[in-house]
């Protein structure tokens, strides 16, 4: 069989650091903004010509972060508690035999400067560095599939817990540059990015999270995740 060698045509630069707290599929947290940066040859503007036409893109992307660890042919879905073992082909996870992912996401704009050309997205759930392969405009009358089958994950994540912030991470919140922190931390917390073995502990569980150039640490206790402090990198310890 001949191999195909495939390039990437662009970079994603996006709030989610780490493979930790990226949401398990696109469109859970709508105020993740994300840059996808083509490179050259691919940033050819003529290459884009029509394409704000559509509210959404198909995005082939590599699971870049997990690739050398190869694939397994069965996984533990966080669906099914980490506990029931699937095929592989029957998920979404991330140990494919070939680490390709597919993402939709919204086209908030189109931008060009010069011969640089750049998409502004939401809705992501790609970590930042992801190398994108390809990208496809989303068509709603062949893509959305109204009485389609979700097997094991029919419906969205069920959603009960609560995300507060003490009077130290509120302020940081305010006073960063970036647009509604506040609340885009409190839509990544409040999917439970633990492992579906963690939760159920006793007593408080802390953890830390890097979004954008901050270490966010939070503690969780039953359906309640509370936000301690949001503290710039370079003064900020190691996140756990």
């Amino acid at each position: 069989m001949e191999t195909v060698n495939l390039d990437p045509i662009g970079i994603i630069r996006s709030p989610y650091k780490e493979k930790f707290a990226v949401p398990r599929q696109p469109g859970l947290v709508t105020r993740a903004r994300a840059r996808l940066e083509m490179v050259p040859p691919y940033n050819e503007p003529s290459a884009f010509r029509g394409l704000a036409e559509f509210s959404h893109l198909w995005l082939i992307f590599v699971f870049h972060q997990t690739q050398e660890q190869g694939w397994n042919p069965t996984v533990r879905p966080p669906r099914l508690g980490g506990n029931e073992r699937v095929g592989v082909f029957a998920t979404r996870s991330t140990f494919r035999p070939n680490p390709l992912g597919l993402s939709v996401v919204r086209l908030e704009e189109m931008c060009r400067d010069g011969n640089k050309v750049w998409l502004e997205l939401s809705g992501v759930d790609l970590v930042d560095g992801t190398p994108v392969m390809d990208i496809k405009p989303y068509l709603p009358w062949a893509d959305a599939v109204p009485d389609a089958h979700g097997g094991f994950a029919p419906a969205p994540p069920d959603i009960s817990m609560e995300v507060i912030f003490s009077p130290a991470a509120e302020l940081a919140c305010q006073r960063s540059s970036i647009p509604d922190l506040q609340e885009f931390i409190s839509e990544v917390l409040v999917q439970d990015p633990r492992p579906a073995y963690k939760r159920g502990g006793q007593g408080w569980q802390q953890y830390g999270v890097r979004l954008y150039h901050y270490n966010v640490r939070y503690e969780v206790f039953g359906q309640l995740t509370r936000v301690l402090a949001i503290e710039p990198e370079h003064d900020a310890g190691t996140s756990a």
